[in-house]
């Protein structure tokens, strides 16, 4: 039995196909009733657009390429709800793929969606060549979130205020009383401007003297090994900001294994509010990255650069918030 066409629902309703169409695509120039009898015939029939036609029809695909940096990064999870809460409503289709995966095999990350013809392009996360963005940005709008490496111009780039956030939590430590703070950094520009933000506030509060800054990889495992380091030392820190959740998870392992309580030994800050510094045995302090808003207004960007082509791109930063919690308190007195 064939699937019902766009005919047979004109049929069905007694109107003519353009009227069909006009209601299908959401029109607000078809009259009440007339808008009644089509749906009613397409809920009658079972009938379901063809996404091939409509495409060729309307030379768009209705589909937005997502190009994640890693997707094994729990951040990019309340990113990915707000950028689709948005392309939804706007009746676009997210397409992801994973940078580090196709980079792996030796695929240009951006090619499959060029070959699908998607109709815009939403890359999550820092790539490591943004000047490779240059060839698709001129062939689909492109928005960059949640990175601040350079991007070429016409692309809009939406991400979380790093700097400001790092003032954050340098602030509330030293407002709790701390003096010897450590920072995990991380590479990359984000990490960069989380440790400027960290030893520019340090500077400005007066314990300059007492701001350590540890090298990371921003894994839980090199979270770890830092930490240690940190902790052998005749001066240690009595608070440790991480560049992310991850490397706080493995701060907190280490002074576990040392045999610290927290925050009672030992403060610990992460960065990104993602679901693990949610869990109740860990609750852990830490800086909530806006990653909802960031996929939210990229989305926003994208579908404006869809209604108006061209332009100059952009920076739009989502102001970040402290979520204290449990791993942060003052310094022992005693």
């Amino acid at each position: 039995m064939r699937p019902p066409t766009i005919r047979d629902v004109a049929e069905r309703a007694g109107v003519s196909k353009s009227l069909v169409s006009l209601v299908l695509r959401g029109s607000d120039q078809v009259r009440a009733e007339k808008r009644e009898a089509v749906l009613h015939a397409v809920r009658e029939l079972g009938y379901r657009p063809n996404a091939a036609a409509r495409s060729l029809s309307e030379q768009r695909t209705r589909t937005i390429g997502v190009l994640l940096h890693d997707l094994r990064n729990p951040w990019y999870v309340d990113l990915l709800d707000g950028l689709n809460s948005l392309l939804h409503a706007g009746g676009l289709h997210m397409l992801l793929a994973d940078a580090r995966l196709n980079r792996h095999v030796g695929q240009d990350p951006a090619g499959p969606f060029l070959e699908l013809g998607a109709d815009g392009l939403v890359v999550v996360g820092t790539l490591p060549d943004p000047a490779a963005l240059e060839a698709v940005a001129a062939r689909m709008p492109v928005v960059v979130a949640g990175a601040r490496e350079p991007v070429p111009a016409g692309v809009d780039l939406v991400a979380n205020d790093d700097e400001h956030g790092a003032r954050l939590v340098t602030e509330h430590l030293v407002g709790l009383g701390h003096r010897r703070i450590a920072h995990l950094a991380g590479y990359g520009a984000v990490a960069d401007l989380r440790r400027r933000g960290f030893e520019a506030t340090m500077r400005a509060s007066g314990p300059a003297e007492g701001a350590l800054v540890e090298a990371g990889d921003m894994t839980e495992e090199g979270g770890y090994r830092a930490t240690v380091r940190l902790l052998a030392r005749a001066d240690r820190p009595t608070a440790v900001f991480a560049v992310n959740d991850m490397t706080a998870v493995g701060v907190l392992s280490a002074a576990e294994e040392l045999g610290l309580r927290v925050p009672r030994d030992l403060s610990v800050v992460g960065y990104d509010n993602t679901s693990i510094s949610r869990l109740r045995h860990l609750w852990l302090t830490t800086v909530d990255g806006a990653g909802r808003e960031v996929g939210r207004r990229a989305a926003r960007c994208l579908l404006d650069r869809l209604e108006r082509p061209g332009g100059t791109g952009r920076v739009h930063l989502a102001a970040p918030t402290l979520e204290v919690r449990g791993t942060t308190g003052p310094p022992r007195t005693d």
